[in-house]
């Protein structure tokens, strides 16, 4: 998978202008597009791709996605929706609205190049570096950031939402091959925790 950057990607007219009526106060979403130019361009990402191959998803948007994803506490799937539904998202990542964003499996793949050695701290280094440009932190002020706990708090999330599913899916095969094999097994508990499918919607506060 190669990259094509979009250099000098615009947020199209149409979505700008029914972006801002219906949202004339703003949202996070559009606060991030308006004062810090969407964090970051997909230049920013030429190194972590190679140079032949099927062109992928833009590593700005991706990157964008993963910030409004955690800054408004949505697991990926619920994030992924609202790449396709709200038209602030799609302000915020530059895309038109007929857009139907991406699934949210692909973002497996984007950890997976982000968990290589440096990259989060150079993006998040450019991060900060606008964050001053915009005068929304002090020049002189010492920023730390652990990029390692971050990266592993989302693949702990990852993990127990892919295990969660797993012992449902297997549940249900059981369920519908051998129902008996359940008798004495499952109670209300296991009903409310596995009866549907896992929806992560905040991060956990605690381990």
């Amino acid at each position: 998978m190669s990259l094509r950057p979009r250099s000098g990607e615009h947020v199209p007219p149409l979505t700008a202008q029914i972006a801002r009526g219906s949202n004339p106060g703003g949202t996070t979403a559009i606060w991030i597009r308006d004062r810090l130019d969407g964090l970051w361009c997909d230049e920013d990402f030429a190194d972590w791709y190679p140079r032949d191959g099927r062109p992928g998803l833009s590593p700005a948007q991706l990157a964008t996605f993963c910030v409004l994803r955690f800054l408004l506490g949505l697991s990926d799937r619920q994030a992924a929706e609202a790449v396709r539904c709200r038209i602030d998202f799609k302000y915020a990542m530059a895309m038109e609205l007929d857009d139907p964003g991406f699934h949210h499996s692909v973002l497996a793949d984007f950890r997976d190049r982000l968990a290589e050695d440096g990259r989060a701290d150079h993006l998040l280094d450019l991060v900060l570096a606008r964050l001053k440009e915009a005068g929304l932190v002090r020049e002189r002020t010492t920023q730390r950031t652990d990029s390692t706990h971050v990266l592993a708090a989302v693949r702990d999330l990852t993990r127990l939402e892919l295990i969660t599913e797993a012992v449902r899916a297997a549940l249900e095969e059981t369920a519908d091959a051998s129902p008996h094999l359940l008798d004495g097994l499952i109670d209300e508990d296991w009903g409310l925790r596995y009866g549907r499918p896992i929806r992560l919607g905040k991060n956990p506060r605690s381990p």
